[in-house]
């Protein structure tokens, strides 16, 4: 599309001009999107929609450092309640709560964050809330045989008797 318009044609007849040329040769033909409706074609214009487009597709979070913080405790005491052993949840809580100490000794962008360091001895009473201790075996039988323990081999190799 190097050519000029001539004097004297109205740039809408020219470019429908070029439009029409370039639908005869077949350059639309293979555009990605071809036959669907246009997305979001009825929400009111957005100067920032391609900003907006491309976060969403990347999953990328725009927040102030004090947002960005609080949305990270939130998601740390989730992770710590979800820990699998007592010593995953305090090293998750014992990080964001250092966060949280630089974040208050630093005066970070956007409104007060108002976050307080978690009680570690809370966080892991609720962890021991959602993860009750396994039951202890039960004890022997006075007087009764012992048990005899196969090995976790014994399963898979076949005991061979004569």
């Amino acid at each position: 599309m190097t050519e000029r318009k001539p004097p004297g044609v109205r740039f809408e007849t020219w470019i429908e001009k070029l439009i029409r040329e370039a639908t005869d040769r077949g350059e639309f033909d293979d555009l990605p999107g071809a036959g669907r409706p246009i997305a979001d074609l009825a929400e009111p214009h957005d100067e920032d929609w391609w900003i907006k487009q491309k976060l969403r597709r990347e999953d990328l979070v725009v927040l102030p450092a004090s947002l960005l913080l609080r949305k990270e405790a939130e998601d740390a005491l989730v992770r710590a309640v979800r820990a699998r052993t007592e010593a995953e949840a305090r090293e998750v809580i014992e990080a964001i709560n250092h966060q949280i100490l630089e974040g208050t000794r630093k005066a970070i962008e956007g409104p007060p964050h108002n976050l307080f360091p978690f009680d570690v001895d809370e966080v892991l009473a609720r962890w021991r809330d959602h993860h009750p201790a396994p039951e202890p075996p039960p004890a022997p039988v006075a007087g009764a045989p012992p048990t005899k323990r196969r090995g976790p081999l014994a399963r898979i190799r076949p005991v061979l008797r004569r």
